[in-house]
C-alpha cells in the first residue's frame, strides 16, 4: 500500500494542552468526513494520554461532547513519540515566510498540483494580488491638468524655480517633497491616509502637517490641513479642549430690594443624625447674602420642602419674585464655607452635626463679607449682632421717623454699588482666562457631556466614550 499525504489542516485554540490534542482529532474527523466516514481509519499522535480517552472514568463536558462525535467513526489511537514523527512535528512549528513575498511555481511543482487534484477547503482563505496605479503615478498623470504647476515647470526651464526639480520620469518635486496637484480626490486622499486610518488615528493639525510636510507640498497645505482637522467629526467628539473656556462671564443683575430673589442648594452626602437628617438645604439672598441653613433628608417630597420653605424663609422675609437654583458662584462658594465649618466642628458635635448649625448661621451671617464691605446682618438691620466678645460695640443708633427709611434706602444703595463693583472686578479676573464665542441662529453645536463614573455613554463605559455629542 503506497500511503500519500492529500490534506492539511491547522488551528489555534486557548485549550488546555490535554483538550488541545484531542481538539486536533475532532477537527480532523469533522473536516475530513467524507474520507474518513464509513471506513477504518487509524491516528498517530505524540500525546500518549489520548489513547485512553475511550477507558477514562472522568470526563468534562467539553470531552464528553467529543467523545460522541467519535464514535462514529471506525477508528483506533496510537501513540507516535514525537522524535519519530519528524515530517509532522515539523509541520507543526512556526513557518516566518511572507505571504506578501510572491514567487514563479516551479512547472514540476504545478505538475504534481494537477496530478493531486487538490482543492481548498472551505475553511480555507485565498489571496489574490492586483497590481494598481500607485498614488506617486496618480500625481504624476494629474500634474500636467495644474496651471499653476505647469507654471513651475515653465519657470524651472529658464531656471527661475529654485528649490523645484523634475525627475527622470517628469514627476515635479519641490526639494524632496512631490508637487500635489489641485484635484479633489488626491488631496482628500492624501489628508485622509494621515489623519483617518488606524496607522494615523486623528493627529492635530501641527502633527499631521509635519508628518505631510515630509513627503508632500502644494499651496496652502497647511491651511487645508487645518480645515481638514477642524471640521472632523471624530476629532470634535473626542478630543480633550486645550483651548481657553468658551464664554465670558455673565453676572446676574444686582436685586433691587432684600429677598427679592434668592439663590438655593443641597449639600449631601452627610452622615445621618439621630433625627434622620443627611443632608442640608441653603438658602441665600442674592443682595445681601443672608443665608438660612436647613437640616432636611434627601427623600423629602416636594411638598415637604415646600412647607420648611413657608415655615423658615416666608415666614421672615416674604415671597420672593425670584428663585436661582444652582446656577450661580453664589451658592457653591456657601456650600464650601458650610462644609469648612462642618468639619470643624466634627470634633465636638460627631455625627450630631445638625446641632451645630444655628451657630453656623450665625457666624456666616455676622462675618464680614468682601463684596458688601460689611458683614450680612449689617446689611439686613443697619449694624451688626452682639456677641459675648462684642458686646458693647454694636452701639446705639439715634436715627427716628423718615430718617430711619433714608437711611435704610441709603445702606441699601451703598450695598448695591458695592455688589456692582465686585461683580466688575470678577469679570475682569474672570474674562482673562476666557474666551468669547457668539453663535447664530440655526448654528449646530456640539454638546459636552460630564463624566459620570459607571455611566454607559455610547454603548461605552468610562474613558474610551466620547466627550461631545452631536452636532445637535
Amino acid at each position: 500500500m503506497c500511503s500519500e499525504v492529500i490534506a492539511y489542516a491547522s488551528r489555534q485554540l486557548n485549550y488546555p494542552t490535554h483538550d488541545l490534542e484531542h481538539a486536533a482529532v475532532v477537527h480532523a474527523l469533522k473536516i475530513w468526513r467524507h474520507y474518513l466516514f464509513g471506513q477504518r481509519c487509524e491516528i498517530y499522535t505524540d500525546h500518549k494520554s489520548l489513547k485512553y480517552i475511550f477507558t477514562q472514568n472522568e470526563l468534562n463536558m467539553l470531552q464528553r461532547r467529543w467523545l460522541e462525535l467519535i464514535k462514529d467513526y471506525d477508528m483506533e489511537i496510537h501513540y507516535h513519540p514525537g522524535k519519530a514523527n519528524v515530517v509532522a512535528d515539523a509541520l507543526s512549528r512556526k513557518s516566518y515566510a511572507n505571504m506578501a513575498l510572491g514567487f514563479m511555481m516551479p512547472h514540476e511543482l504545478c505538475e504534481e498540483f494537477e496530478r493531486l487534484s487538490l482543492c481548498f477547503l472551505h475553511h480555507t482563505t485565498a489571496s489574490v494580488f492586483e497590481a494598481e496605479p500607485t498614488l506617486e503615478q496618480e500625481i504624476r498623470e494629474h500634474q500636467k491638468d495644474d496651471e499653476k504647476l505647469q507654471e513651475i515647470c515653465e519657470l524651472l526651464k529658464i531656471g527661475k524655480a529654485p528649490h523645484f526639480r523634475k525627475d527622470e520620469q517628469g514627476t515635479l518635486w519641490y526639494k524632496n517633497r512631490i508637487c500635489v496637484p489641485n484635484v479633489d480626490s488626491i488631496r482628500k486622499l492624501i489628508l485622509s491616509e494621515a489623519h483617518d486610518i488606524a496607522y494615523s488615528i486623528h493627529p492635530g493639525s501641527t502633527k499631521m502637517y509635519y508628518d505631510l510636510k515630509e513627503r508632500f507640498w502644494w499651496y496652502g497645505m497647511k491651511r487645508v490641513v487645518a480645515e481638514y482637522v477642524a471640521i472632523c467629526d471624530t476629532c470634535q467628539r473626542v478630543k480633550a479642549e486645550h483651548q481657553r473656556p468658551a464664554g465670558l462671564l455673565q453676572p446676574l443683575k444686582v436685586p433691587e430690594w432684600k429677598w427679592e430673589e434668592i439663590t438655593m442648594d443641597f449639600v449631601v452626602g452627610l452622615p445621618r443624625t439621630q433625627k434622620g437628617y443627611n443632608s442640608i438645604w441653603l438658602v441665600v439672598d442674592r443682595l445681601i447674602k443672608v443665608a438660612h441653613f436647613i437640616p432636611v433628608n434627601t427623600t423629602y417630597s416636594g411638598a415637604k420642602l415646600a412647607q420648611l420653605y413657608i415655615s423658615r424663609i416666608v415666614c421672615l422675609h416674604g415671597v420672593p419674585k425670584r428663585i436661582i437654583f444652582d446656577r450661580d458662584g453664589q451658592t457653591e462658594r456657601t456650600n464650601q464655607i458650610i462644609e469648612d465649618m462642618l468639619r470643624a466642628c466634627a470634633i465636638q458635635y460627631g455625627t450630631s452635626w445638625n446641632k451645630c448649625l444655628p451657630y453656623a448661621e450665625f457666624s456666616y451671617n455676622n462675618s464680614y463679607q468682601a463684596s458688601l464691605k460689611k458683614s450680612m446682618f449689617e446689611a439686613l438691620y443697619g449694624k451688626r449682632c452682639r456677641t459675648p466678645l462684642f458686646w458693647n460695640q454694636t452701639g446705639e443708633k439715634q436715627v427716628f421717623g423718615p430718617d430711619i427709611i433714608q437711611n435704610a434706602e441709603q445702606q441699601l444703595r451703598i450695598v448695591q454699588e458695592n455688589l456692582r463693583g465686585a461683580q466688575s472686578r470678577q469679570r475682569s479676573y474672570a474674562d482673562v482666562r476666557r474666551r468669547d464665542l457668539s453663535f447664530k441662529v440655526d448654528d449646530h453645536v456640539y454638546r459636552k457631556v460630564s463624566p459620570m463614573r459607571g455611566i454607559r455613554r455610547f454603548n461605552m463605559k468610562g474613558k474610551p466614550a466620547s466627550r461631545y455629542i452631536g452636532p445637535i
